[in-house]
């Protein structure tokens, strides 16, 4: 098969389209012939190369995908040949404590397809368990399907079980332009919450607008504080959905309200931060680390997308052969959504 991996870490250029071993499934796995793949950051950390995590090369990124159903493992009863189908993207071992209640991203053996170790879909073909096969929503383009698992389940998990979203929160989206920030917006007004976005440009807001953003903060223009207490009347917001880290991270802990959650997923702009502890016991604050989400939940999330109250944001579309190109959109962050291989 044709597919685009790294032997070794670094730039953009270390990407080769080039032909690589096809899957070989086990009898409780399905081969999907992938149709279309989004990107994440994490296949740029990957690439770029991680301290402390030991990645086997080559490597085949890619954690969101969308596909036919190619072959099936001979155990696995519940998917059909040809079927059109996306990939759920946490894969764990289903016998542990934490699988068996339902708690499945929390597992000790827990990976993620086209992660540190497990092969993803910038390919025609890859095999997952059965149990990460879901069916595609009907009339969902392969394209929109892969816009939406590992986002909408991160933000899903991040706002609904870690930070508990209920009606009337007021909830500040960082980084809006983004996948992760796109579903969240779109979470929030699902639970009836006042988002207020934060972006780096006025376009950007104008989209998150449109996905149901309440206000906006341009953070490359305007003081992020004082617009978030003007906007709040001095309160505070209840939520803040964090995946930024670094410096702005040290920014937030102020605009938090009285009991008020901030949720993070991620350091995109670096991994250290300093906090003043005191507005956490004054305020009776607190900070979450969210990673990934339950299986369950992406099968509410296909509901919903079925439903069409949550709506995949796609931003551009790339051959196969030039995810190095969409690497470097991803790096340059002048999207709002997701970007798209297609194969």
């Amino acid at each position: 098969m044709k597919a685009v991996r790294f032997h070794e870490h670094g730039g953009p250029e270390v990407l080769k389209y080039e032909d690589a071993p096809d899957p070989i499934i086990a009898p409780h796995e399905v081969l999907v012939k992938v149709k279309a793949c989004a990107l994440n950051h994490l296949d740029l950390w990957c690439r770029k190369g991680m301290l402390g995590m030991q990645i086997p090369l080559p490597h085949i990124s890619g954690s969101d995908v969308a596909g036919e159903v190619a072959a099936v493992g001979s155990v696995a009863t519940r998917i059909t040949l040809g079927q059109r189908v996306v990939v759920s993207p946490g894969v764990s071992c289903g016998q542990c404590a934490c699988c068996l209640s339902g708690r499945d991203n929390l597992c000790r053996s827990y990976e993620i397809v086209g992660g540190y170790r497990i092969d993803g879909g910038y390919a025609e073909y890859v095999k997952v368990p059965e149990v990460n096969i879901l069916p595609i929503p009907e009339g969902m383009s392969f394209e929109a399907a892969a816009a939406f698992p590992l986002t909408f389940l991160t933000a899903w998990n991040m706002l609904v079980n870690l930070a508990r979203i209920k009606r009337g929160d007021e909830v500040l989206v960082m980084g809006a332009g983004s996948g992760v920030g796109s579903a969240a917006i779109q979470i929030a007004k699902l639970f009836g919450a006042r988002v207020i976005a934060a972006a780096g440009s006025d376009e950007k807001l104008d989209k998150a607008k449109g996905l149901g953003a309440d206000d906006g903060i341009n953070y490359a223009g305007q003081d992020l504080i004082v617009e978030a207490r003007r906007l709040t009347a001095k309160r505070g917001v209840d939520v803040i959905f964090e995946h930024v880290g670094g410096v702005v991270f040290e920014k937030l802990i102020p605009i938090l309200a009285t009991g008020g959650r901030l949720v993070t997923c991620g350091a995109t702009a670096g991994y250290l931060a300093q906090a003043d502890i005191r507005y956490l016991f004054m305020r009776q604050a607190s900070i979450i680390g969210g990673f990934m989400g339950p299986k369950a939940d992406l099968l509410q999330i296909v509901q919903e997308i079925a439903r069409g109250t949550l709506k995949p944001v796609v931003d551009r579309i790339f051959p196969l052969k030039e995810a190095a190109a969409a690497q470097c959109a991803m790096d340059d962050r002048k999207l709002f959504g997701k970007l798209v291989l297609v194969i």
